[in-house]
């Protein structure tokens, strides 16, 4: 009963993601002949920091590979995906508190297991948004005349989806101090932005980001899968889930 009403709570989001990602999936594959017939068009930047970016992102896309990561998980497929894990964390035992839905809340069943199957179902729906689209890329790309390996796909989602999984612990830690939706999402939005720009301006330094470790640009650059990174990050989003569990066990309902 309470996955079912887990299920029922975010199925729509999840539905309207998966849409939005396999979509955009399946545009990767479709467009590289375009990329490769614009690419003679892009002007000579010079020298300087905007030119050497522009000539490395170049560089990239004369290979099909790095087309995919440096369109796909380097940019559209994790930014995508990160908006619904703020989205998909949102929500909860408080909200339904606030607006007077109280019939969770009188089951005979903790608290803490409430929360712990909302998230359970919350993180299996952002790993079918990681994995599924990541295939459609790999299924489609013969369309074009070239391969992309599903076990490239599958690493390059699951750094994703265990990188990325401190947004979602991050909204619902956020959605037990918040009886609204909205304000733990774009609080969640507005960290990953400034997460963001933080990695942009540090981009020279040897400690990798957390953007740089769910695009496992070090993977794709022969250097291997991120596992210290990825391990922090799980350690980062499973304290927050466990911060969620005790301030929410703490309301007074």
């Amino acid at each position: 009963m309470l996955w079912y009403k887990a299920w029922l709570e975010t199925r729509w989001r999840f539905l309207i993601g998966l849409t939005l990602l396999v979509c955009a999936g399946a545009l990767i594959p479709l467009g590289y002949r375009q990329v490769l017939a614009l690419l003679p068009l892009v002007p000579d930047a010079g020298g300087g920091e905007l030119g050497r970016v522009l000539r490395e992102r170049a560089a990239l896309m004369t290979s099909y590979r790095g087309y995919v990561w440096s369109q796909w998980f380097s940019q559209n497929m994790m930014q995508t995906w990160t908006l619904f894990a703020a989205i998909i964390g949102t929500g909860g035992l408080l909200n339904q508190a606030s607006t007077g839905a109280l019939y969770t809340l009188s089951m005979p069943v903790s608290r803490g297991r409430v929360l712990g199957v909302r998230a359970s179902v919350g993180l299996a729906e952002l790993f079918a948004l990681a994995v599924v689209p990541s295939f459609v890329v790999t299924a489609l790309s013969p369309l074009v005349g070239q391969q992309y390996g599903a076990g490239d796909a599958l690493v390059h989602a699951m750094c994703v989806f265990v990188g990325g999984s401190i947004f979602f612990s991050l909204a619902c830690l956020l959605s037990t101090m918040f009886g609204d939706i909205w304000r733990p999402a774009l609080i969640t939005l507005l960290a990953a932005g400034v997460l963001g720009l933080t990695e942009q301006a540090s981009s020279g330094t040897t400690l990798p980001g957390l953007f740089h470790v769910m695009n496992a640009e070090s993977y794709f650059r022969g250097a291997g899968i991120p596992w210290t990174g990825l391990a922090v990050r799980l350690l980062l989003s499973g304290a927050m889930l466990y911060g969620a569990v005790v301030n929410i066990a703490r309301q007074d309902f």
